[in-house]
């Protein structure tokens, strides 16, 4: 796809569930402007540092993997008065992939001492090369390819 961009998200795997289940991606607490930055056939990732939100149980691995939909973001209603905005995801049938044996790998991380601190911003872009090695991690090399 001419265009094409790839990015991952974060967010606790539950919440990552929770919208694979529903067929949508939400990002840094529901905000709108950063899913504008998302178009239809870009390739979306999840990194879930942990199991639950608000736990201590650690998994730091890219737990889905899909494509924007057609569509704008839009607001999804989660009772009391939260309603958060979403995207639209095709997700595909992948595995988690665990992070620590990719940190070398991964354009990233690599030699980063702190690799984690890029993950706080909740949402950014990645390379093809990066989402390919990720993509093949979780079990679908065919997905994205250097020069698509």
């Amino acid at each position: 796809m001419n265009g094409q961009r790839f990015w991952v998200g974060v967010a606790a795997a539950n919440h990552v569930a929770r919208g694979k289940a529903g067929g949508f991606m939400q990002v840094n607490h529901g905000k709108e402007a950063p899913l504008r930055r998302l178009h239809p056939g870009d390739v979306i990732t999840y990194y879930s540092p942990v199991v639950e939100f608000g736990g201590r149980e650690s998994l730091k691995a890219f737990t889905v993997l899909g494509t924007i939909k057609m569509g704008e973001p839009y607001q999804g209603d989660m009772g009391d008065g939260f309603r958060p905005y979403r995207r639209n995801v095709l997700w595909l049938d992948v595995k988690p992939a665990p992070i620590l044996p990719l940190l070398e790998q991964l354009s990233f991380t690599k030699g980063e001492k702190h690799w984690g601190y890029r993950f706080r911003f909740g949402l950014f872009e990645i390379s093809v090369q990066d989402a390919s090695l990720i993509a093949s991690a979780m079990g679908h090399a065919g997905l994205v390819k250097p020069g698509v």
